[in-house]
């Protein structure tokens, strides 16, 4: 674990120093759990986002997308539930004064006997090799027995407790498995209790005449409440689907691990309406649908995985998180929820507006039901930048840092570097970026040694360098390495555009979701 911790360290001083992620309002000592995308970072932001967007609404006829506002009636968070409902189970620890989620507190324990389970069968493939039955292994072991019989007690106990919403359970729960503050190292204790995490501000001209709004704290009630305008206008018929990018707002209390929980992120939800009693086979197809895209982006399939909710929300029947193994452990990037008919019911309930879809082909009315595939943004970008993210030992005792980014999502496609800055190289380098640049974000570089150069570009994780020497005056070629394998061939100026294109555009993923 402390050799993860160091490995994320570096990936979040590699954020800030090659212009990815920047802490806000740094030049005033910062401000907690609030992070500016830079240069870099704005670009791998918007290519993730473009790449989900795509694959919606360019593969599905039936998915459209909306921008709805960030402010909303204050009468819509009533309705939704979030502003009686919308709460963590926190817990301070007296000695340090630091405060926790206690659900999380527990979830870190599970992932302790977890992890020691994996230990046991990891020396286990070591003694035996080639002979290892890994699975008669864990169901026979004595020790890795033990260890998933508490595991699973635990895991009972904790799920029984978040549904009953039984804050004093879960502190018991702390105390009976000694738990400690990461940074006292005590178990002094203090009761749960429930915190809001919605913030509040007024709108209007005068303190008098002000109204309470929130800044929102999720983007899909902004689809809910516009769904029937959409199904009108663009005469959708069920099932169809609504997508939003957008920015969201939580006051979390137990803000940490760099951008993956952060109070301003951004949400890229769809919600799939459907018709009542389909809605399980619809959630069952979308998480799998989800899946493969997550996977068609190469970072490796082995570090996915589903995982079930212990407790539903208020408003679910089904509801599965995809999990990314992040350096400190399996972490959330997308759910798929199927929220039954409670938004829509609700908001008709508070609005007194009849939003029921008329079914031409049941000839009758109803609520529709609901699947919801949520992403947060940030979380996507910490998985990517994690998964890429490697020192690599070089032949002579060399090293690099690279980053292996999917060549679609990457800030930059290729740079154009000329061997020297003199002869005309330069001149010639100027004429390849003007080629390119329409179609690919292309980098000049003339700086520093070539290998310098190359290095830069390394570790910003751009697939293509074009090198500009001597001969290409002579021929019109140039030198085209590759990222990942530090492969050079010369090409033909004329068919650098091909080459790029084919590794980098967004196509190629898509085509392999179908």
């Amino acid at each position: 674990m402390a050799q993860q911790d160091d490995v994320f360290k570096k990936i979040v001083s590699h954020a800030k120093e090659y212009g990815f992620v920047f802490q806000s309002s740094e030049i005033y000592d910062g401000l907690s759990a609030v992070y500016d995308y830079g240069q870099n970072g704005v670009e791998l932001k918007n290519n993730i986002k473009r790449y989900w967007w795509d694959a919606m609404t360019l593969l599905n006829e039936n998915i459209v997308g909306i921008d709805s506002a960030i402010f909303m009636h204050p009468t819509i968070w009533k309705a939704s539930g979030h502003v009686d409902a919308f709460n963590d189970p926190l817990i301070d620890n007296r000695d340090s004064k630091k405060r926790y989620r206690a659900d999380v507190l527990i979830e870190e324990e599970l992932a302790k006997m977890d992890d020691k389970v994996e230990k046991e069968v990891a020396k286990a493939r070591k003694r035996f090799g080639d002979n290892f039955d890994e699975a008669l292994f864990r169901e026979t072991n004595p020790r890795v027995q033990e260890i998933i019989e508490k595991r699973n007690a635990l895991h009972e106990r904790f799920a029984t407790a978040l549904n009953d919403s039984n804050l004093e359970e879960l502190r018991q729960i702390i105390i009976d498995q000694e738990i400690v503050c990461p940074i006292s190292g005590t178990k002094n204790w203090t009761d749960v209790r429930q915190f809001n995490l919605m913030f509040k501000t007024e709108m209007g001209s005068t303190a008098e005449g002000a109204m309470n709004v929130y800044l929102r704290p999720e983007t899909a009630q902004g689809i809910f409440v516009n769904y029937l305008n959409v199904q009108k206008t663009g005469r959708m018929r069920l099932p169809f689907g609504i997508a939003q990018i957008g920015k969201a707002f939580r006051n979390e209390i137990v803000a940490r691990q760099f951008i993956f929980r952060m109070r301003e992120f951004e949400q890229m939800e769809m919600q799939f309406f459907v018709r009542p009693g389909e809605e399980l086979n619809w959630f069952a197809k979308w998480k799998e649908t989800r899946l493969k895209w997550h996977k068609a982006l190469g970072l490796g399939d082995h570090k996915y995985r589903y995982h079930d909710h212990d407790k539903l929300a208020h408003y679910a029947n089904a509801a599965t998180d995809i999990e990314f193994e992040m350096p400190f452990g399996f972490k959330e990037v997308e759910g798929i929820h199927s929220r039954t008919n409670f938004d829509l019911s609700q908001h008709e309930k508070y609005s007194g507006k009849n939003i029921k879809y008329f079914d031409p082909e049941l000839n009758e009315s109803y609520v529709p039901y609901v699947i919801e595939t949520s992403i947060g943004v940030d979380h996507m970008f910490l998985s990517v930048l994690c998964s890429s993210y490697e020192e690599q030992k070089l032949e002579g005792g060399d090293t690099r840092v690279v980053l292996h980014l999917p060549a679609p999502l990457a800030p930059v496609k290729c740079a154009v570097m000329p061997l020297v800055r003199k002869d005309g190289l330069p001149e010639k380098a100027r004429e390849i970026v003007n080629s390119l640049k329409f179609d690919f974000s292309t980098h000049y570089e003339e700086k520093d040694s070539i290998g310098k150069r190359y290095r830069r570009q390394d570790a910003i994780g751009t697939p293509y360098c074009i090198t500009v020497d001597h001969q290409t005056l002579e021929d019109n070629t140039v030198t085209l390495r590759e990222r990942d394998s530090m492969e050079q061939k010369r090409v033909a100026i004329d068919d650098l555009h091909k080459l790029i294109h084919e590794n980098v555009s967004l196509n190629a993923l898509l085509r392999k979701l179908g």
